[in-house]
């Protein structure tokens, strides 16, 4: 249609009808006029409404998929950032829980022993010193850790301290093939020297060649003069191996420690000294030996007779000769 003075004049008065039938619709309410006339209109163009939403439903579908994606990429996302924060925090737990176990054990130790320690944690291993087999820990000078100290943990003897800063300090294994502790046997009191050998069992030489050692028994550390750079009654390791006295004046004998030291966390450098020899009472229970199962056999008074029965029987039936027929054909 074209542009035209009629034509403007036909809009308006189409648009001022449609105006008026809306008018009359909303005032007529449920009785309204044009009921029938917007039943008609339902019935010819519901159809092609439906088509047309049929149409357009999959690209909705797949607007609506799409956005659904993404606020479901979000909430994955999200439980994801909540399952490696829950997973974080059960691991820091599960290493306090570890932490405060050897913390545990530690004061239990310095307990029996009644040593005055300051706890430290490992911060860093290797040769800060030129020593082989060290730690660094991380307190020092300004918390009273001084050269020569006695360093344990809650398993045993773990060395002595050489090097200390304000806030540092570093500890000699008694792994290594430079340390050696004066020791003595528990229960004997057999005394001897102890030195490192890296990842192999401390080599420990007694004093007396004739000592009666074997293997389990345990040691502890014997104490130095003025207790540095050893306290005493320190567990230091159980018996592994006794080579032979061969009458030599020394007996060699090699001890696996107590402390596991590639697994060093919390340790305790010994700031004050007991005020006597806690001899072996900071050493663990002895495990309790496994009882051996024992089988018993019971054997009656006719057994024997009844086994004899059946041999012979046994003879009877596959034909061969009794002891009395053997008897007989010897005697013809």
């Amino acid at each position: 249609m074209r542009d035209t003075r009629e034509s403007r004049l036909l809009l308006v008065l189409l648009v001022a009808i449609a105006f008026a039938l809306i008018t009359v619709d909303i005032r007529g309410g449920e009785d309204s006029p044009v009921d029938g006339a917007r039943g008609a209109a339902a019935a010819v163009f519901g159809p092609v409404e439906n088509g047309v939403s049929s149409a357009v439903d999959p690209v909705g579908n797949a607007i609506a998929a799409i956005r659904d994606s993404g606020e479901r990429h979000d909430r994955m996302a999200e439980l994801e950032r909540q399952n490696a924060a829950l997973k974080a925090k059960l691991g820091s737990d599960d290493r306090n829980r570890s932490r405060l176990n050897q913390l545990n054990k530690m004061l239990k130790i310095a307990g029996e022993g009644q040593y005055g320690i300051k706890g430290a944690e490992v911060i860093a291993i290797g040769a800060a010193q030129g020593f082989s087999w060290t730690i660094t820990i991380d307190i020092g000078a300004n918390d009273g850790v001084q050269r020569d100290m006695t360093v344990l943990n809650g398993d045993g003897l773990v060395g002595r301290v050489t090097t200390v800063g304000p806030n540092t300090a570093t500890v000699l294994l008694a792994s290594d093939p430079d340390f050696t502790v004066g020791t003595r046997m528990e229960g004997s009191d057999e005394l001897g020297f102890a030195s490192g050998q890296g990842d192999r069992p401390l080599r420990v030489e007694l004093l007396n060649g004739k000592a009666q050692i074997k293997k389990g028994d345990r040691l502890v550390t014997f104490g130095s003069q003025a207790d540095k750079p050893f306290v005493p009654g320190v567990p230091v390791g159980v018996v592994s191996r006794v080579d032979p006295s061969g009458g030599d004046l020394t007996r060699t004998l090699y001890v696996t420690p107590f402390v596991s030291f590639s697994k060093l966390d919390i340790v305790g450098v010994v700031v004050q000294t007991p005020e006597k020899d806690p001899r072996d009472t900071v050493l663990p229970a002895k495990p309790k030996p496994t009882p051996t199962p024992t089988v018993t056999v019971t054997v009656t008074p006719g057994a024997e007779n009844a086994e004899s029965t059946e041999s012979a029987e046994s003879a009877e039936n596959s034909g061969a000769p009794t002891d009395g027929e053997s008897q007989q054909e010897e005697d013809q």
